[in-house]
């Protein structure tokens, strides 16, 4: 079997959430020998994509601009035949007659489309809408992205795959004393810390975060001094978070470490008293499972996929209410074993998540779509 991959989202700097699934993908797909591989991109791969093959190689060409819309199609059109063409994202080719799957990670742009800039909405919806109707066959993240898809574009079920995502088992581990007292002084965490890792955007649902952080801080509750690291990039509609942070006074308590490297980030949770997601819709959450494969407990919301994700292995709270997020931290905080215990229920929920499984499931469906 042939298979054209669209895997742009992989070959960018500084991955996270579908550039992750991306990345680990493609990884797992140089693996396989049965199978012939063509990665179409309109740059060329960065450094630690997986080396060319004699069965993985790479088709690189422009223009840039309306590249799924115009170069792609193009490309399919007269370039090498393929049997399906498989996008790891979610615009799929247009005027395409190869028979084509897509990867939908979540619908939170019909849910919260106030959360978006109205340039990248448009694209969302309407692309998106445009790949759902016209593809073969959609992968999805958790079965409860798979409901929704079906909920809103009225697909038929059996056109829909969940594949659940993995981790890094290499890297994320608990982590050595040593290196995460070297990498607290790296970031200048000087206290006892919980931890958010996710790009600074409002679907994050950061600013009540630290809203719930500031209400524990003033509680006077705990006999330790806390702070809060905020890992991750700037995203987009992220000014009013450290606004939030300057209004309460926290500049002190408040860490922001921009973006960390792989290495670094399993330290730093490591070393967390708790991880905590407030998100107010996820497709998924690999920092989660992430999270708690380096042996620490997780807070996160009640609501879209993070119930299925974490099952009773996590304190789920109302992602909408403060003191609701704030009451899951201190659960945390003040009581050892209830720290413990989430913590060895997490390492048994990780159990279930594997990159290696997930190439397999989505190979297996496109083996079937093209026999």
């Amino acid at each position: 079997m042939i298979i054209g991959i669209d895997a742009n989202e992989a070959n960018i700097i500084n991955r996270v959430g579908s550039g992750v699934y991306a990345y680990e993908l493609l990884k797992q797909f140089s693996n396989y020998k049965k199978h012939e591989f063509l990665i179409y991109l309109k740059e060329k791969p960065l450094h630690d994509l997986p080396k060319e093959t004699a069965n993985f190689n790479y088709k690189v060409f422009g223009p840039k601009k309306f590249w799924t819309r115009i170069a792609l199609p193009l490309k399919l059109a007269t370039g090498p035949k393929i049997d399906i063409f498989f996008t790891l994202g979610h615009y799929g080719p247009r005027f395409s007659k190869i028979p084509y799957a897509i990867t939908i990670f979540d619908l939170s742009y019909l849910h919260f489309p106030e959360l978006f800039k109205k340039s990248d909405l448009y694209q969302l919806v309407n692309w998106s809408k445009h790949s759902i109707l016209n593809s073969r066959h959609i992968f999805t993240i958790s079965q409860s992205s798979k409901k929704d898809i079906i909920k809103n574009y009225n697909v038929n079920p059996s056109k829909i795959t969940v594949t659940y995502p993995g981790y890094d088992t290499k890297r994320f581990k608990p982590q050595q004393t040593s290196k995460i007292t070297r990498v607290k002084k790296k970031y200048k965490v000087n206290t006892d810390y919980i931890i958010f890792v996710g790009t600074l955007q409002p679907r994050k649902n950061i600013e009540r975060l630290i809203d719930a952080f500031a209400s524990i801080v003033h509680s006077q509750q705990l006999t330790v001094n806390l702070s809060l690291v905020i890992v991750g990039k700037k995203g987009w509609m992220y000014e009013s978070i450290f606004n939030k942070v300057e209004q309460l006074g926290l500049d002190q308590n408040v860490i922001f470490t921009d973006y960390v490297s792989d290495d670094d980030l399993s330290a730093l949770i490591s070393g967390a008293k708790a991880y905590v997601l407030p998100s107010l819709w996820e497709g998924f959450g690999i920092p989660v499972i992430e999270a708690q494969a380096c042996g620490v407990p997780v807070v996160v919301s009640n609501v879209s996929s993070m119930p299925e994700i974490v099952g009773d292995s996590a304190i789920l709270v109302n992602p909408k209410s403060v003191d609701a997020i704030a009451e899951g931290i201190r659960k945390v905080l003040t009581s050892p074993k209830t720290s413990s215990d989430f913590a060895a229920k997490g390492f048994n929920n990780i159990k279930r998540f594997s990159w290696q499984t997930c190439a397999d499931q989505t190979l297996k469906v496109l083996a079937q779509i093209v026999g």
